[in-house]
Protein backbone atom coordinates (compact mmCIF):
# COMPACT_ATOMS: atom_id res chain seq x y z
CA UNK A 1 0.00 0.00 0.00
CA UNK A 2 2.66 2.57 1.00
CA UNK A 3 4.66 1.54 -2.63
CA UNK A 4 1.25 2.06 -4.51
CA UNK A 5 0.79 5.84 -2.52
CA UNK A 6 4.69 6.58 -3.04
CA UNK A 7 4.37 5.76 -7.03
CA UNK A 8 1.22 7.90 -7.41
CA UNK A 9 2.59 10.62 -5.75
CA UNK A 10 6.12 10.44 -7.23
CA UNK A 11 4.04 9.95 -10.71
CA UNK A 12 2.09 13.65 -9.41
CA UNK A 13 5.11 15.13 -8.66
CA UNK A 14 7.24 14.56 -11.90
CA UNK A 15 3.44 15.61 -14.03
CA UNK A 16 3.57 19.26 -12.14
CA UNK A 17 7.26 19.73 -12.94
CA UNK A 18 7.05 18.35 -16.33
CA UNK A 19 3.98 21.14 -16.80
CA UNK A 20 6.06 23.79 -15.08
CA UNK A 21 8.77 23.39 -17.25
CA UNK A 22 6.81 23.37 -20.32
CA UNK A 23 4.71 26.44 -18.96
CA UNK A 24 8.15 28.72 -18.44
CA UNK A 25 9.76 27.41 -21.54
CA UNK A 26 6.74 28.73 -23.16
CA UNK A 27 7.08 32.34 -21.78
CA UNK A 28 10.26 32.32 -22.27
CA UNK A 29 9.91 31.62 -26.47
CA UNK A 30 6.78 33.73 -26.40
CA UNK A 31 9.28 36.79 -24.94
CA UNK A 32 12.09 36.41 -27.35
CA UNK A 33 9.75 36.30 -30.24
CA UNK A 34 7.89 39.09 -28.75
CA UNK A 35 11.25 41.40 -28.48
CA UNK A 36 12.42 39.84 -31.91
CA UNK A 37 9.13 41.37 -34.12
CA UNK A 38 9.55 44.82 -31.70
CA UNK A 39 13.10 45.21 -32.83
CA UNK A 40 12.55 44.48 -36.28
CA UNK A 41 9.47 47.10 -36.70
CA UNK A 42 11.13 49.55 -34.72
CA UNK A 43 14.60 48.48 -37.12
CA UNK A 44 12.22 48.84 -40.42
CA UNK A 45 10.45 52.39 -39.17
CA UNK A 46 14.04 53.82 -38.26
CA UNK A 47 15.38 51.91 -42.06
CA UNK A 48 14.16 53.82 -44.67
CA UNK A 49 15.97 55.08 -47.74
CA UNK A 50 14.41 57.13 -50.71
CA UNK A 51 16.07 55.21 -53.24
CA UNK A 52 14.01 52.11 -52.27
CA UNK A 53 11.13 53.38 -50.72
CA UNK A 54 8.43 51.35 -51.31
CA UNK A 55 10.12 48.73 -50.29
CA UNK A 56 11.45 49.73 -47.32
CA UNK A 57 7.61 51.03 -46.49
CA UNK A 58 6.25 47.46 -47.66
CA UNK A 59 8.76 46.41 -44.91
CA UNK A 60 6.87 48.37 -42.31
CA UNK A 61 3.83 47.16 -43.31
CA UNK A 62 4.35 43.75 -43.23
CA UNK A 63 4.53 44.25 -39.57
CA UNK A 64 1.99 45.97 -38.85
CA UNK A 65 -1.80 45.27 -37.73
CA UNK A 66 -4.74 47.85 -36.86
CA UNK A 67 -4.83 51.21 -36.92
CA UNK A 68 -1.11 51.39 -37.47
CA UNK A 69 -1.21 49.63 -40.35
CA UNK A 70 -3.86 52.19 -41.59
CA UNK A 71 -2.73 55.12 -41.04
CA UNK A 72 0.81 54.18 -42.28
CA UNK A 73 -0.86 53.09 -45.36
CA UNK A 74 -3.05 55.93 -45.91
CA UNK A 75 0.37 58.35 -45.57
CA UNK A 76 2.45 56.10 -47.74
CA UNK A 77 2.35 57.70 -50.96
CA UNK A 78 2.90 61.58 -48.96
CA UNK A 79 6.10 59.97 -47.22
CA UNK A 80 7.01 58.70 -51.08
CA UNK A 81 7.11 61.88 -52.23
CA UNK A 82 8.65 63.71 -49.06
CA UNK A 83 11.69 61.31 -48.70
CA UNK A 84 12.02 61.67 -52.71
CA UNK A 85 12.42 65.19 -52.77
CA UNK A 86 14.48 65.11 -49.21
CA UNK A 87 16.85 62.42 -50.32
CA UNK A 88 16.27 61.27 -47.08
CA UNK A 89 17.83 58.23 -45.78
CA UNK A 90 17.61 56.58 -42.27
CA UNK A 91 20.07 53.74 -41.09
CA UNK A 92 18.46 52.81 -38.08
CA UNK A 93 20.18 50.65 -35.41
CA UNK A 94 18.29 49.26 -32.00
CA UNK A 95 20.10 49.66 -29.31
CA UNK A 96 18.05 48.03 -26.68
CA UNK A 97 14.20 46.69 -25.94
CA UNK A 98 12.43 45.44 -23.49
CA UNK A 99 9.22 44.04 -22.79
CA UNK A 100 6.85 46.30 -20.00
CA UNK A 101 4.19 44.10 -20.53
CA UNK A 102 2.91 40.73 -22.28
CA UNK A 103 0.53 37.79 -22.49
CA UNK A 104 -0.79 35.35 -25.37
CA UNK A 105 -2.32 37.34 -27.17
CA UNK A 106 -0.87 41.25 -26.81
CA UNK A 107 2.73 43.22 -25.54
CA UNK A 108 3.49 46.58 -24.76
CA UNK A 109 7.35 47.08 -25.61
CA UNK A 110 9.97 49.95 -25.60
CA UNK A 111 12.58 50.16 -27.89
CA UNK A 112 15.57 52.31 -28.19
CA UNK A 113 16.98 53.11 -31.32
CA UNK A 114 19.61 55.71 -33.13
CA UNK A 115 19.91 56.72 -36.69
CA UNK A 116 22.11 58.20 -39.01
CA UNK A 117 19.84 60.66 -41.16
CA UNK A 118 20.95 62.26 -44.73
CA UNK A 119 19.25 64.12 -46.62
CA UNK A 120 19.24 67.24 -48.70
CA UNK A 121 19.58 69.98 -45.79
CA UNK A 122 22.24 67.49 -43.76
CA UNK A 123 24.36 65.80 -46.73
CA UNK A 124 26.94 64.63 -43.90
CA UNK A 125 24.24 63.02 -41.75
CA UNK A 126 22.68 63.40 -38.51
CA UNK A 127 22.37 61.48 -35.18
CA UNK A 128 18.63 61.03 -34.32
CA UNK A 129 17.83 59.13 -31.33
CA UNK A 130 14.31 57.21 -30.72
CA UNK A 131 12.61 55.97 -27.51
CA UNK A 132 9.63 54.30 -28.83
CA UNK A 133 6.82 52.04 -27.57
CA UNK A 134 5.21 49.74 -29.46
CA UNK A 135 2.23 47.57 -28.59
CA UNK A 136 1.90 44.12 -30.53
CA UNK A 137 -0.84 41.66 -31.06
CA UNK A 138 -0.32 37.44 -31.65
CA UNK A 139 -2.16 37.19 -35.33
CA UNK A 140 -2.03 34.44 -36.92
CA UNK A 141 1.04 32.73 -35.47
CA UNK A 142 3.11 36.42 -35.57
CA UNK A 143 3.67 39.34 -33.46
CA UNK A 144 2.25 42.60 -35.40
CA UNK A 145 2.47 46.23 -34.27
CA UNK A 146 -0.59 47.44 -33.57
CA UNK A 147 1.17 51.03 -32.82
CA UNK A 148 4.03 52.90 -32.37
CA UNK A 149 4.34 55.48 -30.21
CA UNK A 150 7.14 58.06 -29.48
CA UNK A 151 8.04 58.38 -26.16
CA UNK A 152 10.62 60.93 -24.05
Amino acid sequence: MALAVATVLTTALTIWLVLGLYDQHDRAQRRQDVLAAARQSALNFTSLDYRHYDRDSANVLQGATGDFKKQFAAQTEQLTKLVAANESVSEGQILDAGIVRSDEHSARVLVVADSKVTNTAAPKGEARTYRLQLDLVHRNGRWLTSDVEFVG
